[in-house]
């Protein structure tokens, strides 16, 4: 529960002092010590993983699929009208196919949950006197925490400091308003957090400013926390969603027609209503891939492991193969493309003279803290300045300078300015962007005066910035003027006086052309959308080979002026966009994923949160911003398009594999059904019993749960795939097909040549379609001739071991007892040999043809 004081009072209605009181703390916060048994008292910062399932839900989910429930109620009806054997042989296998599937799913579960443990979210918290940076699930009640923008908040925090600070509360309250925070004491009676000014909460973020606290609330305690089950909003459909739940209508259409077909025509030849009933639902299940739920788990959990030893870790198991089904992937140039580690380079005023002035002012005017001589770094501009070697000379100074107020960074702005007294000064500075720090301006320091900026001073500063950018620097501008208040307000970044410029490089790097060729040769398309200038990101695209559509980079000042339709238009031409705003890095990847393209985008910032969330698949890094990593799907532990070349090709492996065995089940089933239904007419008994239907569909499934392994040609990992039922129908009829002409070709001579008995037909149908299956995936796994394609060696063994299986058990009394199997005689095992031969080689012509027209 949220931490009331002895009087019963919550946290808000307090003063900050007497909350942190009540704690027994202070703005010194915790030793490591009184943390630690805090945290053995009150447990971990955490809250149960949305979408987390226990053991006895999954368990459960097994028996959810209506063909499940449907055989079900059909064993129960065979069991109460004396049919027990029956009864008995279907309900084992509903549940050795149920306990088959928890395992793989517990499993999946539970990997999921380790490979979530890779991604960590920190927080700042004062320890023995010092800001440090912990996990946040080790956050403590009492615990003085540090809040800058961009921060994912990480508990129910009171404030007690606050410079400019508002929160995106979006994800609690669903205002897309940042909330401005204040520290006074609020009306106890209020305890919506909409109400609640003084309080930062669990889960959402600083959207500018800055914050410090007290933790008052954690875990499920917080807000957050106990709201979390009514705030679960339902995913985007994903490519992968898309396509299962078209492969299900599919089925659906064959299942309910085959089905009934099947019913109507058994019944109006004279056989039993209710064995006709029993043999339509057991056949409506067998054509049903029911072990797809469980090779989807298999090889999407496994896909997951391998690529987390890739540094690639999955939030949820269908972003593995939607990544590999990305053909478009949008970047930022910083990091991806460049080292991201921006270092001085240089520092020059308006007349081209190393100024340290420049220096000074750039280390006063910074939005970071310093902490007991401790400093700590979350702007990369800042942190490259102050490692300088260049800024070292000048860093003494910043004793003689008090930092009396703070206008913090924000993305409109893009700058940030400070007022800070000196010995005989107090001045007011500003430092940010080129074009940003120039609007602010109405004068210029040349040869030491103050001259005013005419127009013609303003093209030639315009044209230095141009130039430099030209040559790949990043700029950052610093200006100054007098000022006599001890407070100050972004209105107050006007008449400033222009001083000169601090010079950033971030190289390329070395890797970024080798992997922008291989992700072409794997057919996805690059566009590089970042916040930079345009004449660094052109540079920077050329340096590492990207070919620039029409040689023209896109600004968002270009974008602005655009209509729905020439975005959209613009976002499809061109691959490099420049000075784009957070929105329109939203709206490129929005208006890339209407054309029906699979968009994947990679950002770390706070400003790429919404293109995260919009992206078919969000890529984030572990160093991202709290808010990146929340948005998005993947998480690299390693920022580099190497690592998502290696994430594609086994998302793409994986789609191969599940598509082998759609193929390979579907057909095999349709076949199966189609023959069933075309000799019902002509037989006087039913063909094959409900439980050696069952027991069919299950040994030819065993080999195939080891396809996750299997090794997929390098011709398939060329091109991004999709779902195509049109090819996977025609695939169906085709092969199914195939499948019944070779069915027939057992049937009838079993009928009219050898005259056998029907529980001998049966046993022999039953080795016959069972191995058929098996041997198929050998044919229909590779486009190439079966010997060109070398399967895995796990999928040839379980193969090996279920034909063995299929044929041993028609010999045992298990298989007499339980499924009315018969001995065959050597003759009809030669003959069943020969058919399956003959098949297999039909198979290896047609699918020749079928391939030739058709791509998986």
């Amino acid at each position: 529960m949220r931490q009331k004081n002895k009087n019963n009072q919550v946290p808000w209605a307090q003063s900050a002092d007497a909350v942190m009181e009540g704690f027994k703390t202070s703005e010194k916060g915790f030793s490591h010590t009184e943390a630690a048994d805090q945290l053995k008292k009150y447990g971990k910062n955490e809250i149960s993983q949305k979408g987390e399932r226990g053991a006895l839900r999954i368990f459960i989910s097994q028996f959810e699929s209506p063909l499940i429930l449907i055989l079900i109620v059909a064993a129960a009806i065979a069991f109460f009208t004396g049919e027990t054997v029956d009864a008995v042989v279907i309900f084992a296998i509903v549940f050795i196919n149920a306990v088959l599937g928890f395992f793989q799913e517990y499993k999946a579960e539970r990997a999921l949950a380790a490979l979530k443990k890779f991604v960590s979210v920190k927080a700042k918290v004062i320890r023995d006197g010092r800001v440090c940076e912990i996990d946040a699930a080790d956050i403590v009640l009492g615990d003085i925490v540090h809040l800058n923008i961009g921060d994912m908040i990480p508990a129910d925090i009171r404030l007690f400091h606050c410079d400019d600070f508002t929160a995106d509360e979006s994800s609690l309250t669903g205002e897309s308003v940042p909330v401005e925070k204040n520290i006074d004491a609020i009306d106890a009676k209020k305890d919506m957090p909409q109400d609640i000014t003084n309080m930062a909460f669990f889960g959402t973020s600083v959207a500018s400013g800055l914050g410090e606290g007290v933790v008052v609330g954690v875990g499920k305690s917080t807000f957050f926390g106990k709201t979390a089950g009514f705030l679960k909003q339902p995913d985007t459909e994903t490519e992968f969603h898309k396509g299962i739940r078209s492969f299900g209508n599919l089925l659906i259409k064959v299942t309910f027609a085959m089905t009934l077909f099947i019913l109507v025509v058994n019944s109006v030849l004279g056989k039993s209503f209710f064995d006709s009933l029993l043999f339509a639902i057991a056949l409506a299940v067998g054509i049903a891939p029911e072990m797809l739920p469980i090779l989807l788990t298999i090889t999407l959990s496994n896909g997951a492991l391998k690529m987390a030893k890739e540094k690639v870790i999955t939030k949820s198991l269908p972003a593995v193969e939607d990544l590999g089904n990305m053909d478009i992937l949008c970047c930022d140039k910083t990091g991806t493309l460049t080292d991201g580690e921006l270092k001085l380079f240089d520092f020059q005023n308006f007349d081209g003279e190393h100024d340290e002035q420049l220096l000074l002012y750039g280390l006063l005017c910074n939005s970071d803290r310093v902490t007991k001589g401790k400093k700590s770094f979350g702007n990369v501009v800042d942190r490259a300045l102050w490692e300088s070697e260049k800024s070292a000379i000048v860093r003494p100074k910043l004793n003689d300078f008090k930092t009396l107020d703070k206008n913090e960074f924000d993305f409109e702005r893009r700058r940030m300015s400070v007022v800070v007294k000196g010995e005989k000064t107090q001045v007011f500075v500003a430092k940010g962007a080129p074009d940003s720090i120039l609007k602010t301006c109405t004068a210029v320091r040349i040869k030491g005066k103050d001259e005013k900026l005419t127009a013609e001073l303003h093209k030639k500063i315009a044209a230095m910035f141009e130039k430099y950018e030209n040559e790949g620097f990043r700029l950052i501008a610093v200006a100054e003027k007098p000022y006599k208040l001890d407070d100050s307000d972004k209105k107050d970044e006007k008449d400033l006086v222009f001083l000169g410029l601090l010079f950033f490089m971030d190289p390329p790097k070395k890797d970024a052309k080798e992997s922008l060729l291989a992700l072409e040769r794997l057919g996805v398309e690059i566009k590089v959308i970042s916040g930079d200038s345009q004449f660094v990101t052109h540079k920077i695209c050329l340096e590492v080979g990207l070919k620039i559509a029409s040689d023209r980079v896109v600004t968002g000042t270009e974008l602005e002026e655009l209509s729905e339709n020439e975005f959209h238009k613009y976002a499809r031409t061109y691959n490099v966009f420049a000075r784009v705003t957070p929105e329109q890095k939203y709206k490129i990847v929005q208006s890339l994923s209407k054309d029906g393209r699979v968009v994947g985008f990679l950002g770390d910032g706070i400003n790429d949160a919404p293109a995260l969330r919009a992206a078919d698949v969000g890529i984030s890094v572990d160093t991202a911003a709290g808010i990146a990593k929340e948005a998005a799907d993947i998480i690299l532990l390693k920022k580099n398009l190497k690592v998502i070349v290696d994430g594609i090709i086994s998302g793409r492996k994986i789609f191969g594999n599940i598509t082998k065995y759609v193929l390979n089940t579907i057909s095999a089933n349709f076949g199966n059904m189609f023959t069933v239904a075309a000799s019902s007419v002509f037989l006087k008994f039913i063909p094959i019993l409900p439980a050696q239907i069952l027991l069919n569909n299950f040994m030819s499934d065993i080999p195939l749960l080891t396809i996750a392994s299997d090794n997929v040609d390098e011709d398939l990992l060329k091109k991004p795939k999709k779902w195509q039922i049109k090819m996977i129908t025609r695939f169906m009829i085709s092969f199914g097909l195939v499948s019944s002409i070779f069915d027939l070709c057992l049937i009838l001579p079993l009928i009219f040549i050898f005259k056998t008995s029907p529980e001998m037909f049966r046993t022999a149908w039953f080795v016959e379609s069972a191995l058929s299956e098996i041997i198929i995936t050998f044919a229909i796994r590779t486009r190439f001739a079966f010997w060109k394609s070398r399967p895995s060696g796990a999928l040839l063994l379980s193969s090996a071991l279920t034909a063995v299986a299929t044929i041993g058990i028609t010999y045992l009394a298990l298989g007499a007892n339980l499924f009315e199997f018969v001995k065959m005689p050597a003759s009809i095992l030669l003959f069943i040999t020969g058919v399956l031969a003959a098949y297999f080689v039909a198979a290896e012509i047609v699918k020749r043809r079928f391939f030739k027209k058709f791509e998986i």
